[in-house]
């Protein structure tokens, strides 16, 4: 199975190309034509433990790797690396079922597909007799940074530079990234907001590729966000970990559809929920849990995606983004239509805003819910589920736990529900502790330690100590200076 860039049928590449190439050279991602060459018997995968399940749906979702070369990217890619060999774990909270994804070494849902990134990577530059030095360009609204430099710390043949915008993250996510050792990271902030942090990592990339600006230097572009498919594709993995559970726990019989809500921004980890569903798992509805940023409600309401409108900044800071990048991949899968999609992007890049025709309308709405939580009702959240259940939740979960409750309420005959937790709370320890009730007292790592004396959850191990470390990385540039540092920092030798 070939990829190809959503913009154009004629750019095409194996799935180890798509990998290191990260963008395709028309600004398009790269994306499968369709599911219907896959060949995976979902009902088997259930059976499996995860390890098994991530080498089956990964294999064949990446059709450059055999089985047996799969298995052991797996092995070292999770071994020994989250609390549990099940990496996600599932937890009855009320009438619902909340899937863990920040059980691994940077406590957020990232980790699960950036300890996998590096090793298809280099599995990738192998196959495609790539000598050169792979530079990681990323841009974050919090966690895809830390967990992106955890991954790729030190990985022979590459480095990683990654973007956050400036006072657009919580302190602790912060100070994860400016501590983080390595010899082959690199962290610097942006002025400005996600999204222009984002816009100049593409922007960057076309320069690049267009002037041809590293022949010759022995180093290549690619990108450890969602935007690469060797990103994406691990996600896939903890739905069926997911729906696997329900199964075992007996909450369902196998073929029940189970929906599931989905806390976004970029829209990458709902995509990966529809690739489960494309791929046979009985997804029922996928609902999309919006901040005060609610572009993606307000698009799968109406069919219009407009970004010309106010950026908030929130205590749910991942999800601050206006514009989100894997939907273009749910656009060309849906529609089957590059040139749609190439017209649909052009008009977003010129005058912010696009309409999708009603056909394409009409199966986003047979697929997806959508509904927001402002800040007022994510820290309502947070206290309610903490002192009804005793179950403590970051700002983005409670985000998904408000639209969940909506959802149930306008959707009667909805199916089991399971909330995707995509953070540990000590992530966002000041707006928890408000949430729950007490005084915000000293800084963030104060905090901490408060709502960790207050609700006896233990602080999960890579937070604990983050004060003390030594901070490494203190740069801080405009957006229009990203193309040069990169190119700076891809001609020297040593970071």
């Amino acid at each position: 199975m070939d990829y190809q860039s959503t913009r154009s049928d004629r750019i095409r590449a194996n799935a180890a190309e798509a990998i290191l190439d990260g963008l395709a050279p028309d600004g398009g991602l790269y994306s499968m034509p369709d599911f219907a060459g896959i060949d995976l018997d979902w009902k088997a995968v259930l059976a499996m433990d995860t390890f098994g399940m991530a080498t089956e749906i990964l294999s064949a979702l990446l059709p450059s790797f055999s089985k047996p070369e799969m298995a052991d990217l797996v092995q070292k890619a999770y071994a020994g690396k989250f609390e549990t060999d099940a990496l996600t774990p599932t937890v009855p909270v009320g009438d619902d079922t909340i899937l863990e994804l920040f059980r691994g070494p940077t406590s957020a849902f990232k980790d699960v597909a950036l300890s996998m990134l590096p090793q298809l990577m280099t599995a990738a530059r192998q196959k495609c007799g790539v000598s050169d030095e792979i530079l990681i360009l990323t841009a974050t609204s919090g966690d895809t940074g830390k967990a992106a430099m955890e991954g790729f710390c030190d990985v022979p043949g590459t480095r990683i530079i990654v973007f956050y915008p400036y006072g657009g993250v919580s302190a602790v996510q912060q100070a994860q990234m400016a501590t983080q050792a390595g010899r082959n990271v690199c962290v610097c902030a942006v002025r400005g907001n996600f999204d222009d942090a984002q816009t100049g990592v593409k922007n960057i990339f076309a320069s690049v590729s267009e002037k041809g600006l590293l022949s010759g230097r022995g180093v290549r572009l690619s990108s450890a966000n969602s935007i690469n498919i060797g990103r994406l594709a691990p996600q896939v993995v903890y739905y069926f970990r997911a729906y696997a559970d329900l199964v075992q726990a007996g909450r369902i019989a196998i073929g029940d559809p189970v929906d599931f809500v989905v806390p976004t921004g970029n829209f990458g980890d709902i995509l990966a929920g529809y690739f489960a569903k494309r791929l046979g798992l009985p997804v029922g509805r996928l609902v999309c849990a919006s901040n005060a940023n609610n572009i993606l409600t307000d698009f799968l309401h109406t069919g219009r995606y407009d970004r010309n409108r106010p950026f908030y900044k929130t205590v749910s800071p991942s999800m601050d983004i206006l514009v989100s990048s894997n939907l273009e991949r749910l656009l060309f899968l849906l529609s089957g239509d590059a040139a749609l999609v190439k017209d649909l992007m052009e008009r977003l890049r010129a005058d912010g805003a696009y309409e999708v025709p009603a056909d394409l309308k009409a199966k986003l709405d047979a697929i997806f819910w959508a509904g927001c939580c402002d800040d007022a009702g994510t820290k309502a959240a947070i206290g309610q589920v903490f002192r009804t259940y005793g179950y403590l939740c970051d700002t983005h979960t409670a985000v998904a736990w408000s639209v969940a409750q909506q959802y149930k309420a306008a959707e009667p005959s909805h199916a089991p529900v399971v909330i995707l937790s995509t953070a540990s709370p000590y992530k966002f320890p000041a707006a928890v502790l408000e949430a729950i009730g007490e005084t915000e007292a000293g800084d963030e790592f104060a905090v901490m330690d408060r709502v960790h004396a207050i609700t006896g959850i233990p602080v999960p191990k890579n937070l604990a100590n983050l004060k003390e470390r030594p901070v490494r990385h203190r740069d801080v540039i405009d957006r229009s200076e990203m193309l040069n540092y990169v190119l700076e920092k891809a001609t020297k030798k040593e970071w």
